[in-house]
């Protein structure tokens, strides 16, 4: 076998060290540097959540400090009584200027004819609004106010993409 032998000098040895150590220390600063914007990056991906948070958050929290600032709400209890047959139609007009008031939509306000066509105490309406639960809430304040209501049977809340839709059965007193 012939042996192979390799004359570096020690010059080309100290250029060969010099431009590797150089060529080291350049990737190593290139990964110093993608690792410094990868930790930026989700710094920025944290703080962008937190500002989307807070956006959504916003609302909420204007309400609560409204509710702080005002004084405590006092519920309406009026003495109960009853409507005449003859007016129980005035319960949809009121109704529907209490949501407006409270800034629901009135999709439908339909009365059972079962419970109208009887002898019934009770006239039963079918009741979908749209909107926020906030204004649900005052809608439902607000129609504690109506002294022929007898109860509040059922309350059925839905969430949409665009806003809540609630659903009730409310039963108003006749004579």
């Amino acid at each position: 076998m012939d042996k192979i032998s390799v004359n570096v000098s020690k010059k080309s040895f100290l250029y060969l060290a010099i431009y590797g150590a150089v060529i080291f220390i350049v990737l190593m600063g290139i990964l110093f540097l993608y690792y410094k914007i990868a930790n930026q990056v989700k710094e920025n991906d944290r703080i962008t959540y937190q500002i989307k948070e807070q956006t959504e958050l916003k609302p909420v929290y204007a309400a609560l400090n409204n509710m702080k600032n005002k004084d405590t709400l006092a519920l309406p209890h009026p003495e109960k009584t009853a409507i005449s047959r003859s007016e129980a139609g005035k319960f949809q007009d009121e109704f529907r200027m209490i949501a407006k008031k409270s800034g629901l939509t009135v999709v439908s306000i339909t009365q059972d004819m079962n419970t109208a066509a009887g002898s019934s105490a009770s006239f039963l309406h079918n009741i979908i609004l749209k909107g926020e639960f906030a204004g649900f809430r005052k809608m439902l304040i607000e129609l504690g106010s109506v002294p022929y209501l007898d109860k509040i049977e059922e309350v059925n809340i839905q969430q949409n993409t665009d806003s809540m839709e609630f659903k009730m059965k409310v039963w108003i007193a006749v004579k």
